[in-house]
């Protein structure tokens, strides 16, 4: 089966990716030159554990190609997954022009049947305005031919999307044909055959489903962040009630950890777009508007938390280990880190030195004109640092040498924005320890 994936950024490039991995013939296609001539050599612009050594051995057999032109690739493709970015207007609001372009060109140059598929996560109904963007490009050529639009929204894990493609919870598809179901059908089949749901359902339950997916999740995060922060004041520890409301199977356990916030490509800018598509239809999403909040000023708990410690910052040492949103990514988008980093360089004299395994040169070209010293390692880090802030819990920061910390540190507090640490044992070693919503 051959098709192509317009769109080689973080889903696109998965996408197609694992498609060939499970014996699709995959063309991925991108405006960005440089990117699809690094990609024919086997340089992923992204970092995500596993993708490297896929799109390599899948180049090799032949499986797996990248292209800068859509037009050759569109008689060739029985699908057509639209994966190019859907940014947040100003106003929220997902901006849908490449998904428009993209349905522009294929109307415009389709010759025979084809499954256009939309994989960018997008506001309900936008299938039915690609829909009418590819008749309007052949009604213009006067041409008849047949096509199906569909949604199959993707349901990634940053720093697990390998895993989470060839091995899914559930793959969800809206079609409104039966061909468009027995074509999509075929495609999967490789998923079917090792028992993974694939759920088929109406094209715009499909497109809502993946908006209250993140919404549901994120709601959780800042539920528990609430918690935590009311735990601080009472004297509760949230870890406890954490597990003491996680036993309860209607709740589960999962996204119960409280911490400095969500970020990252999806949630903020999901929640933002479910919001105003509720507005849009007079229905206010009231929960969705207060998760939002809640997630803004969490972002910031732990710099209130050092302003208490050390009141006033000028001329402190402040150490940051981590800075991308979550472990195993280099993304920084709606980080919290670059929250902390931006509030941080407001006291003047502040100095701050940060760390993390993958994401600084990220954070640089986001930061360009904040003065942060990028350490080699998260010792270098700490010396002569005032304070250390844990901001992302990658796995080495789960067993510091705290002794060496210790003799190298100017100061002895440590702000842990993940909970990974054992208040209990730090104190005993004389670090001023404090959590978020810990005892």
């Amino acid at each position: 089966m051959n098709i192509t994936i317009v769109g080689s950024g973080y889903v696109g490039l998965v996408t197609g990716t694992c498609f060939a991995e499970a014996g699709v013939n995959v063309v991925c296609v991108d405006v960005d030159k440089t990117k699809i001539e690094n990609l024919q050599k086997g340089i992923s612009p992204i970092y995500e554990p596993g993708l490297d050594e896929l799109i390599t051995k899948n180049i090799n057999n032949g499986r797996l190609k990248f292209s800068t032109n859509l037009v050759e690739c569109i008689d060739n493709s029985e699908v057509i997954f639209s994966a190019v970015g859907t940014p947040p207007d100003e106003d929220g609001s997902a901006d849908l022009q490449y998904v428009l372009d993209v349905a522009r060109t294929i109307g415009k140059n389709m010759k025979k049947y084809a499954c256009i598929v939309t994989k960018s996560t997008v506001p309900v109904h936008t299938a039915k305005k690609v829909r009418a963007v590819i008749e309007d490009e052949l009604a213009k050529r006067g041409e008849k031919i047949e096509f199906d639009v569909c949604s199959n929204p993707e349901f990634l894990k940053e720093g697990n999307a390998v895993r989470d493609f060839l091995f899914p919870d559930r793959v969800v598809i809206g079609v409104d044909s039966d061909r468009a179901q027995e074509v999509m059908s075929r495609l999967y089949r490789p998923f079917t055959l090792n028992n993974h749901s694939v759920i088929f359902m109406d094209v715009p339950s499909a497109e809502m489903t993946k908006y209250a997916a993140n919404a549901m999740l994120a709601v959780r995060i800042s539920f528990m962040n609430e918690i935590a922060n009311l735990c601080d004041e009472v004297g509760a520890d949230v870890n406890a009630v954490r597990k003491g409301i996680g036993s309860d199977k209607r709740i589960g356990n999962k996204f119960l950890y409280s911490g400095i916030g969500y970020g990252g490509s999806c949630f903020p800018k999901d929640v933002k777009a479910l919001y105003h598509t509720g507005l849009n239809y007079d229905c206010p999403m009231k929960i969705i508007r207060a998760a939002e909040d809640v997630n803004d000023e969490q972002k910031l708990v732990i710099y209130h938390k050092l302003k208490a410690k050390l009141g006033d910052l000028k001329s402190k040492t402040i150490c940051l280990w981590g800075l991308s949103f979550k472990p195993e990514t280099d993304d920084m988008r709606e980080a919290p880190s670059l929250y902390v980093i931006s509030a941080l360089a407001k006291e003047q004299g502040c100095i701050i030195k940060a760390y993390d395994p993958i994401a600084m040169s990220e954070t640089k070209r986001r930061l360009p004109d904040i003065d942060v010293k990028y350490c080699n390692n998260m010792y270098e880090a700490a010396q002569g640092a005032d304070a250390i802030l844990l901001l992302t819990e990658w796995k080495e920061f789960r067993l510091p040498d705290w002794d060496k910390i210790k003799s190298e540190a100017k100061g002895n507090i440590v702000l842990d924005g993940r909970n990974i640490y054992e208040a209990k044992y730090l104190r005993e070693l004389g670090f001023d320890y404090s959590g978020i919503g810990t005892r």
